[in-house]
């Protein structure tokens, strides 16, 4: 019965480690993740400075896997080189041992004080004091989980089933270093099983050597999540994961037969042994920066040659990044990158359609239909990764950027159905029948094509800058267009009223390609709307007449 209140104390006391961890790591990312991005994104043009931007990072989220996946993102938009990268991750693992360190000084004692202040902070009314509210919470807990972890070995000093246990690892020090390599692993975080490896080495049941192998299996198995969550992304980021979990791999292998002498050396410095673990734990990382830094290209060299480019799906989103989702702010500007790019192959579309109708080229028809995949696909994506950010909470703004967002993605995929269903067909039969138009009927639809390109451009730059006068003057295209729509439509009337061969053989095709292109100019129009709306100027979808 003892050793079962026991194991449930220690139990509780990881459980509770790896909460505060996490409160931490959400907390930051809501204060200040944006600027911890930034900082990292924009931190890494030099060596140093990418190991103190990875460092200041793991610092603050307490977490080197939520740096290494931030990092391994940035390398896949070329924010950051490989080489740099794993810079930016030796000095991620320099952090999460300094994080240790201080949690092993004595200051358990700030647990109460900073759980109140955390709460305070929490009740406040910004983004930015709730996330600096909820860190401050989840570091008492980590404070607080370091005391429990005490007492709840202390009783594991007389335990001969444990005394046992440790004999068996300093029988076999691979084993030992696998097994805390899986504990690390399983519960995401080399710190936890750090922490929890200087509470047995305060409670004396432990060998310093093996503290020391139980330390770099730590290491180890704390590379290896950011390895699994990156297996299905981009080539870019697999190397960079990789490439931490090969320079950590050869460093616990090289350091494995040496445990015995750093152990021996470690009791040498005055240290005391109740803190040999983060000890060996911060000196392993900053010899293994030392060593590994000067060879972070050929790594990186290494890791493109292991991991050789390989076709990705055109379809696949390129900014859509579920690290971002914690910060609003951040997933916002990424769905709007992505939305323009769906926006940019709206008009690749348009442009074939109009080259093929210009120069009877059935050829430049040819791919449209996949280009129409990928917006289906790719404003599908962007609609997903949206709901989630919905489901975190947002600020009314940030709820009405949301929405606008997946508007303007509804309105281009209604555009490319319009342009493969509709002009493309047209434009086919057109050029397979061998029709002709005349030439005023021809002129006016080159013109129409034209505008509506135009239009769309004016768009995407209304979209992004949510500029009032373009968004306004996009507003009175629209009558433009509706305008010439119906001038062209009584002018190919007036042309069969004459009796005109050319405008009996396309009437059909003609009059159908104006409601299609009229069609597209409506949805690039709704872009501006909620821009006019929020001004009060918008009124049954059109301009006061006081707006002019």
């Amino acid at each position: 019965m003892d050793s079962t209140i026991i194991m449930i104390n220690l139990f509780g006391a990881v459980a509770l480690l790896l909460f505060g961890l996490a409160q931490v790591k959400d907390g930051v990312s809501r204060a200040f993740g944006a600027r911890l991005r930034t900082g990292l994104a924009t931190g890494t043009r030099g060596s140093l400075r990418s190991f103190l931007s990875g460092l200041v990072a793991t610092v603050a989220l307490q977490s080197s896997t939520a740096t290494a996946l931030m990092t391994a993102s940035f390398v896949e938009r070329d924010l950051i080189k490989p080489r740099m990268a794993q810079i930016v991750l030796l000095g991620a693992n320099v952090g999460t041992a300094i994080t240790a360190w201080i949690v092993a000084t004595g200051i358990e004692w700030l647990s109460p004080l900073l759980i109140l202040v955390g709460i305070v902070l929490y009740r406040g009314r910004s983004s930015t004091s709730q996330g600096g509210g909820t860190a401050l919470i989840g570091i008492g807990l980590m404070l607080l989980s370091l005391h429990l972890l005490g007492l709840a070995t202390e009783p594991m000093r007389a335990s001969p089933a444990l005394a046992a246990f440790i004999g068996l690892l300093d029988g076999a020090l691979p084993v030992a270093m696998i097994v805390s390599a899986a504990l690390a692993f399983a519960s995401s975080s080399s710190l936890a099983v750090v922490v929890l490896i200087l509470s047995l080495a305060s409670a004396g049941v432990v060998s310093a050597e093996l503290v020391i192998v139980l330390v770099l299996g730590a290491n180890l198995g704390g590379a290896i999540p950011p390895v699994v969550a990156t297996l299905s992304g981009p080539v870019s980021a697999r190397r960079v994961t990789l490439g931490n979990l090969a320079v950590r791999t050869l460093g616990c292998l090289i350091a494995l037969p040496l445990a015995g002498y750093g152990a021996e050396l470690i009791r040498m410095l005055p240290f005391g042994p109740a803190k040999l673990p983060v000890d060996a734990h911060l000196a392993f990382n900053l010899l293994l920066a030392a060593l590994a830094w000067p060879f972070s290209r050929p790594l990186a060299t290494l890791m493109a040659r292991l991991v050789p480019d390989q076709a990705e799906p055109d379809s696949a989103p390129k900014y859509l990044d579920a690290q971002e989702l914690s910060t609003p702010v951040v997933a916002l500007a990424s769905a709007t990158r992505e939305v323009l790019g769906v926006g940019d192959l709206i008009e690749r579309m348009l442009i074939r359609v109009s080259e093929a109708f210009e120069r009877n080229d059935a050829s430049k028809l040819a791919e449209i239909p996949a280009l129409e995949e990928r917006v289906d696909r790719l404003q599908q994506a962007v609609k997903v990764y949206l709901s989630k950010l919905g489901r975190e909470g947002l600020s009314d703004e940030n709820a009405r950027r949301s929405i606008v967002v997946i508007d303007y993605a509804i309105n281009l995929e209604h555009m490319g159905d319009i342009i493969e269903k509709g002009l493309l067909e047209q434009v086919a039969k057109k050029i397979s029948l061998g029709l002709k138009f005349s030439e005023d009927g021809h002129q006016e639809l080159r013109k129409l094509f034209d505008l509506t390109i135009d239009n769309l451009r004016v768009a995407q730059t209304i979209f992004v800058t949510r500029d009032f006068n373009l968004a306004r003057q996009m507003m009175e295209v629209k009558v433009e267009v509706r305008r010439m729509e119906k001038q062209s439509a009584e002018r190919h009337l007036e042309r069969l009223r004459d009796g005109r061969a050319d405008s009996l053989q396309t009437s059909s095709l003609h009059l159908d390609m104006l409601r299609d292109l009229k069609r597209l100019n409506a949805h690039i129009v709704s872009v501006a709307h909620p821009i006019m709306d929020e001004s009060g100027l918008l009124i049954e979808s059109r301009v006061r007449a006081d707006a002019k």
